[in-house]
């Protein structure tokens, strides 16, 4: 196999573990490119050949990801197509912002625990209440500490020269 053939594979791989975990297949395929991608940015056309597929199935899986916090817009002087590129730190940013849906599940437990009265119910809503609040008590210093031994390691916060 070439490094090239390689490459393409891994990347194939992580897209499908991805969609395992509950992404869209476009959306995967597109972040998975990203990802093994050479070059700082793409534009959409770029994505659709390295992926062989449409430019406008390239354009929303972008959309998704960029809402996600993964990817974001930017300028390169003298081109006139936009470019998207992983974004800095993406991966604490998406960490970071699972924390709505973990207040939203948070919020719909209490209720739950409001409206059961003691017995099996109650004890397992409150067990779910009671680890999604150290999760997200946890969380802003597991970010710090991930990025803090990063450093000491000698990375830099992102994935920019």
């Amino acid at each position: 196999m070439t490094r090239e053939t390689d490459r393409r594979q891994a990347a194939e791989h992580l897209a499908l573990t991805l969609v395992g975990a509950g992404m869209q297949r476009m959306g995967a395929r597109v972040l998975s490119a990203f990802m093994f991608a050479e070059q700082e940015s793409m534009t959409a056309g770029e994505l659709a050949d390295e992926l062989g597929v449409s430019a406008g199935s390239v354009s929303g899986a972008v959309k998704m990801c960029a809402q996600m916090g993964l990817v974001e817009r930017i300028h390169v002087a003298g081109s006139r197509r936009e470019h998207f590129r992983v974004r800095d730190n993406a991966w604490t940013t998406l960490y970071s912002r699972q924390h709505s849906v973990v207040d939203d599940v948070l919020r719909a437990v209490e209720k739950g625990v409001e409206a059961v009265g003691p017995g099996h119910a109650r004890n397992r809503l409150e067990y779910m209440r009671d680890f999604y609040t150290f999760l997200i008590s946890e969380a802003p210093m597991l970010v710090e500490r991930f990025e803090r031994e990063r450093a000491r390691a000698g990375h830099r916060g992102g994935p920019r020269p």
